[in-house]
């Protein structure tokens, strides 16, 4: 079937608008990319106790890091101080907490589970409950409140495969 000239224009002007489309979301997807990275990078300065230096200290700071910054073992340096450092304020921020199970008899009003999301908790629709990391008296507390019930959940072992011989031994 031989298509006339308006057809292949026609089809080459929806080809060049789909690519222009695809071009346009790649745009967005970098942009977006580069604002969650220059986000990151002022929480980062925050974070590391530099966010009251004036602009001209903090833009001097950072340009005396630039050096190191082609030097690979200086990288892994600052790597392993960083990893470290978010290692050691997850433990302290997490310190004294385990995991805990909340049961509730009823459903709970949006207000109720509002409170149980910003303390941390998960509704399960499956398992019907509220699941977090917190500190068990705290837990406690905000169970009773509503009518609740606040449990620690206790890691189990896995349970392992019983070798053939030890099945007969304890048939015997």
């Amino acid at each position: 079937m031989v298509r006339s000239l308006a057809e292949r224009l026609r089809a080459h002007e929806q080809q060049k608008a789909r690519l222009a489309e695809q071009e346009a979301k790649l745009k967005d997807a970098g942009r977006k990319a580069r604002t969650r990275r220059l986000i990151e990078a002022g929480g980062l300065i925050e974070k590391a106790g530099l966010l009251d230096l004036d602009a001209n200290a903090l833009y001097g700071a950072l340009l005396s890091l630039r050096g190191g910054a082609d030097d690979k073992s200086q990288i892994e340096k600052w790597s392993a101080l960083g990893g470290r450092t978010f290692a050691r304020e997850a433990r302290l921020r997490d310190d004294g907490k385990h995991a805990v199970v909340l049961t509730f008899p009823a459903p709970l009003a949006r207000d109720v589970t509002t409170t149980l999301r910003q303390a941390g908790f998960r509704f399960s629709k499956v398992l019907q409950h509220w699941a977090g990391l917190a500190r068990l008296e705290d837990a406690e507390q905000l169970a009773r409140a509503h009518g609740g019930v606040a449990r620690r959940v206790t890691a189990m072992a896995p349970a392992l495969p019983v070798p053939a011989t030890a099945r007969q031994d304890a048939a015997e």
